[in-house]
């Protein structure tokens, strides 16, 4: 059973309530606590010792990326993030400087952002350390973006540069905040998410929810220059770059979708108000399901997909 088959096991007959907007399935879940004018975003998420990073990794920076996956979520929701809560599993021979320095990390990064911190938990885990963030955000009540929602015929938008992460951008990338905000004040964006678990992953997860496919052009994929020199080195079995790009995951990019009409006014929108962020048109919405990936002279159903737990 792979992450996705237990989470759709786990989450089928999860107790509700008037408050639920939108529940699991999506970055974040969406509240109506009668906050005029707002919705309420509440998400969690977690990193670990030995999967998300090593001993090895600065721990300023560990921190650093515990909360900012929280707000890549956020983002991807077009919301502000507002107050988070920070749970702490520790081996009983923690080093007392690595973990201060994990919260340095992650207290930089809340300030940046104005997110409070308000508490949390401390615990013991045995061999590793887990930390989790619990995050709250709010959006505006017309200005909330799911995952659901791409229609045939929409052109399909990536931000940033994918694939090759592990050569640093998992512990430094810059959570799409402001962009997603943009986004939903000035279009109509039909679908959108963050590219966590590798673009050929998270698409799918648009496309089923809009129970639609897509193709996508090899030429256009916003492909990494770490994914480019990784792809050249000689060891054996390296992945092709524009393949890194599709699978590597943890690259916290946006992928959205808008209607085809409206995909050249945003390019040129786009590149006025963030110019040093690149924008991709990468593909377009088609009935079916599944990914076609095209280049010059030919076309394949793409069978890969991103990272997977327990698989």
């Amino acid at each position: 059973m792979n992450e996705f088959d237990l989470i759709a096991r786990l989450t089928r007959s999860l107790p509700s309530n008037e408050s639920v907007v939108t529940g699991p399935g999506d970055d974040c879940a969406v509240l109506d606590l009668g906050v005029p004018d707002k919705l309420v975003l509440f998400k969690t998420d977690a990193v670990v010792e030995g999967i998300h990073f090593t001993r090895e990794t600065p721990p300023e920076k560990v921190g650093r990326k515990a909360l900012a996956r929280c707000l890549s979520d956020i983002a991807a929701m077009a919301g502000t993030p507002t107050a988070a809560l920070v749970t702490i599993a520790l081996p009983k021979d923690f080093d007392v400087a690595f973990v201060s320095q994990i919260y340095e990390g992650m207290k930089e990064l809340a300030e940046k952002y104005r997110v409070a911190i308000v508490g949390g938990e401390t615990t013991t885990n045995p061999g590793r350390i887990l930390i989790s963030i619990s995050l709250l955000g709010i959006v505006d009540r017309d200005r909330q973006i799911l995952r659901a929602g791409a229609k045939v015929g929409d052109a399909i938008f990536v931000t940033g540069e994918l694939g090759g992460s592990l050569a640093g951008k998992h512990l430094d990338f810059e959570p799409r905040l402001e962009e997603g905000r943009w986004l939903a004040a000035h279009f109509k964006i039909h679908a959108m998410l963050d590219v966590s678990d590798g673009l050929a992953g998270d698409l799918r997860h648009i496309l089923k929810a809009a129970k639609v496919g897509a193709e996508l052009l090899k030429s256009a994929l916003p492909v990494s220059r770490a994914a480019r020199l990784h792809s050249r080195e000689p060891a054996s079995g390296q992945k092709p770059a524009a393949l890194a790009a599709l699978t590597d995951g943890e690259d916290f990019e946006l992928l959205f979708t808008v209607a085809g009409k409206d995909a050249v006014k945003l390019l040129d929108a786009w590149r006025k108000k963030f110019p040093h962020v690149k924008l991709s048109c990468i593909g377009k919405i088609v009935a079916g399901d599944g990914i076609v990936l095209r280049d010059k002279t030919s076309s394949h159903k793409l069978a890969a997909h991103g990272y997977e737990h327990f698989t």
